[in-house]
Parts: structure tokens; C-alpha cells; sequence
């Protein structure tokens, strides 16, 4: 209860409403946070007294609503003047030189290493001699008169990366002062927006630990997502959106793991979700990208701007989550890769398999909170394998009984059920003789793809699973000389479901040109049929 306030009405509401935010009572907080965010009428000294008073759960809250202005946020605190001699990439090694190097996943030791020998390098770069690049490729070198740092600081982000995957190194990290070194190069690179994308990550890694939360809070971290949140471009906005889901724990009870994004919903929201879709790409494919609309072509009338604004970057983002607003639609990301000359991480082979994806995955899943509601999964390419695989392992797992019994249905794209004649062509002679585990695994006939086929389609058929699956009749351009029917008609026939032949390639067979296009429409109503008890239709 409040006694007499010398002020006007106004302010009066902005003071109960962050009293309110501070309430004991979940409800009473959470609708103050959006009352708050709702008003676009408050003064800017009002925007500056909430970003100035305000605790850390009701600044995160505000960035996850939707349309918030970033006045209700502070800029990250300000950090020492640079000297003049200074060198980000510098920092950089000496944070990951002082983070543990002993008993660690072999990825983070080659990541790691990797960056710290790209990094020494600089120093015969500045002295106008030759830097090699050893990367993911061969090496080769190049003669340079100033510094690659952008491409140094990408490999010292993509190690730090990895360790952010692991607790006790995040508590390192922050201890070191990571995440206001991490500030520093975010507003340093505002022009690399790959660069901006491997910090985002981080932070989102950090997130999944509660501890570090205040941490990220007070390195200014909240202010910068929230903007990032309003990005046009999905991948940058659904980074943003993964770490600050992370650091919400008022709202939200599942933690987003690296590589599990939230396409729908991104804010807060009152709007019940009733059912999960889960989208697993393919072979060289991404979160993102795989799910893109097929590339159009600019009609004479139109501008490209007007054909830009109308393209959707990511169709289970814009099509269905406004079909389907119901709905959570999470998409996994995971590398994949043709040949073993162009590894991510070329050490252990067998972490590349689709058993220990399988695995890897389904914990991921389950602390993002799959299988607590009912479930549709979509898939595209070697994906579905992954689906398949995820789903008999579950069905042999108790603890994970929800998963199975909550799946509604399942979407294949162009399935290589029965292998691809990816395996046994390549674009040029090192594919050829070093094909990596994934291509391998993709062998026409292979007796492993067999017998996950023959274990699925009897485990699907037990449990009456509805399937849909489309196969592609064209082919698919690889490389300039390469014309490849990837996935033959008779390899994309699971045994169980209906089968849509679609006069489409095998990248596009998950690309409809257009909302109103049998492909979408399709998938679209196979979607609302399996879930229409679930979503009340």
C-alpha cells in the first residue's frame, strides 16, 4: 500500500507498475512486465527511470516482449580506453590460454589449438613476412602487409565456443572478464555479422547456467539482445532469442542447449502452446537456411525490395508459426559434411555417425522440453535418417517414453531410406578418397541403413504413426560438372505412409516457392490433421 505520492497520475502508474514487478506474485509480476512494455506513452526520463530501477528479471522480461522500445534499456556500462598498442586477438588467446586444456573433448582441444596457432601467427604477418592459414582446408600462405585479426578473432570465437559448452569453463570464462571482452569485440564488429553471431552464441551457452545470469546481466548483454531481437534476419534474431529464453526463467522452464533454436514463439506471449514441430535438416544443411522459400527470381514490375519483403527466410518461421500460432517450432542445428578434408572437427570419427547423433540429440531435446507436449517431426535428407534413429532409440529408452508416445506424425523430404548415390559419386578426387562418415553412412543398400529402416517402419507401424514423405524427380546441380538424382524414388519409399512424388530437386524439395504452393499447403494440412484434437480444430 502506498500513502500519499506528490505526483502526477502518470508517474504514479510507472512506480506501482515497477513495484509490481517485484511482486511475490508470479502473476501479478509477469502482467506488470507487460503493462509496462505495453504503454508507448511514457516520457523518456520515464524510459530511463525504469532502465535505471528495474531488477534483472523484469529487464529480461521486457526484452523478450514483443515490439519493446530500447529506451527501457541501459547501454552496456562503458569499458576502459583502449591503448593504443592493443590487440583484441591478444585478449582472446590469453582468455583461452588460461581456460583448462587437460581432459577435454578432443573438439575443443583441436578448436583450441587451432586458434591459439592461427593467432602466433599474426606476429609474422606484422612483420611483413608470410602467414599460413592452416583452417579447415590445406594450408597455404599468403604474403600481407597488415593483419587478418577479423579472421584470427572468428577462429579464438568458434574455440571459445566450444568451452562455452562446458560448465566449469564458463565459470572460467566470466571469471577471466569474458563476457566484457566479449562486449567490447560485439561493439567493435558491428560489420561482422558472422563475428556477432559467434558471441551471441556464447552468451546463449553461458545462459544455461543460472549462476552466470547476474553476470551477463550486469556486462550490459541484456540491452544488445534485446536489439537483436529486431533484426531482420532470422538467424541473427533467433541467436538473440535462444540466449534470452535461457536467461528467462520466469516464463520459461526449458533451457535451449547450442544448436536448438525457437523459431515460434520468440517473445513472451499469452497464447497457450499446445503442440511442438521439430525440424531436423540434412546433409550440408543448417537450422535456417534448409528451410528457406526457394529462391525466386525478380518479376520486370517489381522492385527488389518489394520481392525481398514478401520472401521468407525461413517458412516455419513466417508461414506456419501465422497458420499455426498454437504451435512451438523448434529447428536443430548440427554439422554435417561431405568429405573428411573438409572437417569441422577431423577427430573421432565415429561422433559424426548417426548412432551418436542420435544420442547427443535426444538430450538436447529433452531439456528443451520434447516430448511434453504432443509432437510433429519434420525432416529433411539425411534428417530423417536422424529421426528415425532418435525415435527407435527412444522407444528402447523408459526415460524417454514421452517422446515416442507423444509423436503425432512425421514429414520426410526426400529420405535416402534405402542410401544415396551421394556415396558413390564426388565432386572431385578427395571426396572421392576421403568420404566423410555422414556420405559413408548414406551407401546404397548399406546393411546399418537396413536394418534402421526394417526397426522403424515395424516400430511405426506398432504405434500407428501417421507419415507423410515427398520425393523429388529432378535432378540436383553438385559443383559445375555433377548432375545427381541424390535421392532415387525407390530410396525415398519408406513402406508406410503416403508418398508424393514433387518435380523439384533435392535442395528444393523443402524450399515451397510460395505460401499457396501444393508443397506447403500439403505439409501444412498434414500438420493440422494429425494435431486437430491437440490444437482444439
Amino acid at each position: 500500500p502506498f500513502g500519499t505520492f506528490d505526483g502526477e497520475d502518470h508517474e504514479c502508474a510507472l512506480w506501482l507498475l515497477l513495484k509490481r514487478t517485484q511482486s511475490e506474485d508470479k502473476e501479478v509480476r509477469l502482467q506488470a512486465v507487460q503493462d509496462l512494455a505495453k504503454n508507448t506513452h511514457w516520457h523518456d526520463y520515464q524510459y530511463s527511470t525504469v532502465a535505471q530501477t528495474c531488477d534483472q528479471r523484469t529487464a529480461i522480461g521486457l526484452a523478450r516482449s514483443k515490439d519493446i522500445d530500447l529506451r527501457f534499456f541501459l547501454p552496456p556500462p562503458s569499458l576502459p580506453k583502449m591503448r593504443n598498442d592493443y590487440l583484441i586477438e591478444d585478449e582472446l588467446r590469453l582468455l583461452l590460454v588460461s581456460l583448462p586444456q587437460t581432459g577435454l573433448d578432443p573438439c575443443v582441444q583441436y578448436f583450441t589449438s587451432l586458434a591459439l596457432r592461427e593467432s602466433s601467427q599474426t606476429l609474422a604477418a606484422q612483420r611483413g613476412s608470410l602467414w599460413c592459414f592452416g583452417g579447415n582446408g590445406l594450408p597455404y600462405c599468403e604474403t600481407l602487409g597488415k593483419v587478418p585479426s577479423e579472421t584470427v578473432e572468428l577462429f579464438c570465437l568458434q574455440a571459445l565456443v566450444q568451452h562455452s559448452k562446458v560448465s566449469s569453463h564458463c565459470d572460467k570464462i566470466e571469471a577471466q572478464g569474458g563476457l566484457q571482452l566479449l562486449q567490447r569485440i560485439y561493439q567493435l564488429r558491428k560489420d561482422s555479422a558472422k563475428i556477432q553471431r559467434n558471441i551471441i552464441r556464447i552468451i546463449g551457452n553461458m545462459a544455461l547456467d543460472e549462476r552466470l545470469h547476474s553476470s551477463i546481466v550486469r556486462a550490459g548483454w541484456v540491452s544488445v539482445l534485446a536489439e537483436v531481437m529486431k533484426s531482420p534476419h532470422v538467424i541473427q534474431s533467433s541467436h538473440a532469442s535462444r540466449a534470452l529464453a535461457n536467461l528467462d526463467r520466469d516464463t520459461v522452464q526449458e533451457k535451449y542447449p547450442d544448436g536448438v533454436y525457437v523459431l515460434h514463439p520468440q517473445y513472451r506471449s499469452s497464447q497457450p502452446i499446445r503442440a511442438d514441430i521439430l525440424f531436423v535438416h540434412g546433409l550440408l544443411g543448417a537450422a535456417f537456411k534448409t528451410w528457406r522459400q526457394q529462391d525466386i527470381e525478380q518479376p520486370l514490375d517489381k522492385k527488389a525490395s518489394e520481392v525481398q519483403e514478401e520472401y521468407s527466410q525461413c517458412w516455419p518461421k513466417t508461414w506456419l508459426a501465422s497458420d499455426c500460432p498454437a504451435l512451438r517450432i523448434i529447428s536443430v542445428e548440427y554439422d554435417t559434411r561431405l568429405s573428411d578434408w573438409k572437417a569441422k572437427c577431423p577427430v573421432e570419427p565415429h561422433r559424426t555417425s548417426i548412432a551418436y547423433r542420435s544420442n547427443e540429440l535426444l538430450e538436447k531435446l529433452r531439456a528443451a522440453g520434447i516430448g511434453e507436449r504432443p509432437l510433429v517431426w519434420v525432416s529433411h535428407s539425411m534428417g530423417g535418417l536422424l529421426v528415425k534413429k532418435m525415435l527407435v532409440d527412444a522407444s528402447k529408452n523408459p526415460e524417454m517414453d514421452k517422446i515416442v508416445n507423444n509423436t503425432r506424425g512425421i514429414i520426410f523430404y526426400s529420405v535416402p531410406h534405402h542410401g544415396s548415390q551421394l556415396a558413390e559419386y564426388s565432386i572431385n578426387a578427395r571426396y572421392l578418397l576421403f568420404p566423410s562418415v555422414e556420405v559413408k553412412e548414406l551407401s546404397k543398400d548399406s546393411p546399418a541403413l537396413k536394418v534402421l529402416n526394417d526397426d522403424f517402419v515395424s516400430f511405426a507401424k506398432d504405434k500407428k504413426f501417421p507419415v507423410l514423405s515427398f520425393a523429388e524427380t529432378l535432378p540436383t546441380h553438385i559443383g559445375s560438372m555433377l548432375k545427381l538424382h541424390v535421392v532415387p524414388l525407390e530410396s525415398a519409399k519408406l513402406g508406410i505412409g503416403e508418398l508424393i512424388p514433387v518435380d523439384v530437386n533435392h535442395l528444393n524439395i523443402c524450399k515451397p516457392k510460395k505460401k499457396d504452393a501444393f508443397l506447403y499447403q500439403r505439409t501444412l494440412k498434414f500438420i493440422q490433421d494429425v494435431l486437430a484434437t491437440d490444437l482444439g480444430e
